[in-house]
Formats: structure tokens, sequence, C-alpha cells
């Protein structure tokens, strides 16, 4: 029962990540008449006929700010520093490549011309 409230806490918070886009636009279409009425920048000027859209463009912008910012500090996080405390040893060869004799072992192929590699013949 646990494993299953998890699993479905889990899909509802991937949901609304990946979609708050759309959360936001739906809570616009649902309170647009108080949007347009009481949080409109321009609700002085009807000759605009804004109707809350930048209330909504506001709110688009700063969501995308959240989570772009969200991702830099992700990244920050997987950032990670390596420090190595042990001096190295390092080493130079003058002879980097050694030959090797591998005997040359020819195989014969057979000299004879059989009569089976000829086409057919029509008739």
């Amino acid at each position: 029962m646990l494993q299953r409230i998890t699993a479905y806490l889990l899909i509802v918070a991937l949901v609304s990540a990946n979609f708050s886009r759309f959360f936001i636009y739906a809570g616009f279409e649902l309170n647009r008449n108080y949007i347009a009425t009481k949080l409109c920048e321009n609700r002085n000027k009807p000759q605009l006929h804004c109707n809350g859209k930048c209330y909504f463009m506001k709110k688009l912008k700063q969501a995308e700010d959240n989570k772009s910012t969200e991702e830099r500090q992700a990244q920050k996080n997987l950032f990670q520093e390596a420090f190595y405390n042990q001096a190295s040893k390092v080493t130079f060869y003058t002879v980097l490549l050694s030959v090797t004799k591998v005997p040359n072992y020819r195989i014969a192929l057979p000299q004879l011309i059989q009569d089976i590699y000829q086409p057919p013949r029509l008739a």
C-alpha cells in the first residue's frame, strides 16, 4: 500500500514539474475575470484589450525563470572536484615499439581449373 502511494506521489510530482505551463494556463482561464478586473496592469486602459494577458505572460516568464534557475542549481550540484594528494611518478620511455618477427607461412591454393565453375549452357 505504501509503495502504491509513493508511486502515485512521484507520478504527480513529475507531471506537475513538466506541465507547469499548462497549470498556469488553466489557472488563468479559470480566473480570467478576476485577473482582468483586479490583477491586470492595464485594467485602467480598456482600449488595449489586455484582459489579463499581461499578468498571464508575467506568470509564464516567472515560471520559466524558476525552472532555469533550478536547472542551473542542479548542474552545480552535479559538478564535483577531485583532489588527488599523491605525487605522481612520470617515466619516459625511449623505445615505444618493439618489432617482433612473425613467420610468413604461405597457403598454396589449388591450381586446377574444374568444370564446376562453368556457367550453364542454354539449349
